[in-house]
């Protein structure tokens, strides 16, 4: 694999639409390979989609620890020139979407603290719905914490306990956390470390390269690098690699799994596995499964790009209505633009998507949707294929309507941000100015999986309100920046 190019073209999968929740944070971490910062651009290269506000690697070069992040996507923040500084043979990398802590540079991981002439750094995806409580005794304590990043709370956890030793300060450390966490921790001995919270909320997997050994949030990013998917973290796993290779340690057991069931539905690549399956294979069967819930007769059936896509293949699989793109997506829209006058109404929308009139006019269709959020930008598309001539309009949504905030990592943090929870299906279809609207229903989705006992493996509290761990009731992305 040649490594001595950067590729400028990083388009996101999933852009920035308001109807679509956008996840916290990508991870990723190589050990003992000559070229680890370079590894680690490509590996948060695949990640991309996890998270577009910041990017960041750290690298180790013999006790000494050097990073360089800065607000923006991976091709914007990294030079080759920047990636020849990163030297040494450990890295661990990290690209963010803020859920707890503001989008500030401040706040970009992975996140540097230095204790006794030693440097460990941090890069974390999910929540710790503890963590202002943890950074109010911590700070009573003495503790002076840089950014408003939960992430920050484990490092300073972490450092008063290595007069314990390493494996004793990570289990002790990463024990009085609560909610998700799956992490990348680099030490300046040079040890890569993982850790999976132990309900195993979001996804953290290991791979080996030639020898070499790889963490990365998901196996895609694996793929990309030419590494061998070799396992999942267990839940509760903590994973140390150093120079004889990985060795586990344990957390106390949770009493149950949690993996959050919407890494299948909308925000891992198509192209990763968890639990044995495959994502894009999933996306499938949760269409499929629609179509057997929700028969229409329609001309066609179509996604918004790229979002429902898969999902729009297993519906017209199983109901035998032809898949059309209906609606083709600009891939060229950069993350801002000038900005359009008032009278250019709806150009922000349509400048990413426009339909393909001649296949639409006068037609009945089933438009496939993964979600519905906040329901603006549905409304306004849908708006728009009326106004092309469209006949009638049928929305399907490949999941259960939002009803729940997410208190675990995803950014819809209050319930009065969730249409669902405002309006019944009925008034929500009035709305939306559909001819009809069905979302798959939760056994339904449960039972695509494929998973045996899916209850008691999948976080579902978006949909159902059953939260598997307690949370601070005012925790929010201000939450620590007020205190």
């Amino acid at each position: 694999m040649n490594l001595n190019f950067l590729n400028p073209d990083a388009t996101p999968d999933h852009g920035s639409e308001d109807d679509h929740p956008r996840e916290a944070c990508g991870i990723f971490g190589v050990h003992g390979h000559t070229e680890a910062a370079k590894l680690c651009y490509f590996g948060l290269y695949a990640l991309q989609h996890r998270g577009q506000e910041s990017a960041g690697i750290s690298a180790v070069e013999e006790g000494v620890l050097n990073e360089h992040r800065d607000m923006g996507l991976v091709s914007d923040v990294f030079t080759m020139e920047q990636l020849e500084q990163l030297k040494g043979s450990s890295a661990i990398g990290h690209v963010r979407y803020s859920t707890t802590g503001s989008s500030v540079l401040a706040n970009a991981q992975p996140f540097v603290v230095r204790h006794r002439h030693k440097a460990y750094a941090v890069g974390h995806n999910g929540n710790i719905v503890n963590a202002q409580q943890l950074k109010s005794e911590l700070e009573e304590n003495g503790s002076i914490f840089q950014s408003t990043m939960d992430s920050e709370v484990f490092l300073h956890l972490f450092v008063r306990h290595l007069h314990l030793g390493l494996d004793k300060a990570l289990i002790e450390a990463a024990a009085r956390l609560q909610g998700a966490f799956s992490m990348v921790v680099l030490t300046s001995q040079g040890e890569v470390i993982g850790i999976r919270d132990p309900h195993g909320f979001r996804p953290l997997c290991l791979g080996k390269l030639n020898g070499h050994w790889v963490l990365a949030s998901e196996s895609c990013a694996l793929d990309l690098v030419q590494a061998e998917f070799v396992r999942e973290l267990d839940p509760g796993e903590i994973v140390i690699i150093d120079e004889n290779g990985p060795r586990s340690l344990h957390l106390p057991e949770s009493g149950r799994r949690a993996f959050c069931i919407f890494e299948f539905i909308y925000f891992a690549r198509p192209d990763s596995t968890f639990m044995g399956r495959n994502v894009y294979q999933m996306r499938k069967a949760h269409g499929r499964r629609l179509a057997m819930e929700a028969p229409v007769s329609a001309d066609l059936v179509m996604p918004f790009p790229d979002s429902g896509t898969y999902a729009a293949l297993g519906y017209s699989e199983a109901s035998g209505i032809p898949f059309e793109l209906g609606m083709i997506r600009n891939h060229y829209v950069g993350r801002t633009f000038i900005q359009p006058t008032q009278s250019m109404r709806d150009f922000g929308v349509r400048i990413k998507l426009n339909p393909v009139k001649q296949l639409l006019k006068g037609k009945d269709i089933i438009i496939i949707e993964d979600s519905i959020i906040r329901g603006t930008t549905a409304k306004t598309r849908v708006r728009a294929l009326r106004e092309l001539g469209v006949k009638r309009i049928h929305l399907r949504v490949a999941g259960p309507p939002h009803r729940h905030p997410c208190h675990y990592g995803i950014d819809f943090s209050t319930k009065g941000e969730l249409i669902a929870a405002r309006m019944s299906v009925k008034e929500l279809e009035s709305y939306l100015e559909l001819d009809s609207l069905h979302y798959l229903s939760l056994p339904g989705l449960l039972d695509a999986t494929g998973v045996p006992d899916p209850g008691a493996h999948f976080c579902k509290a978006c949909f159902d309100g059953c939260y598997p761990v307690d949370f601070d009731q005012n925790l929010s992305k201000a939450c620590l920046e007020e205190n």
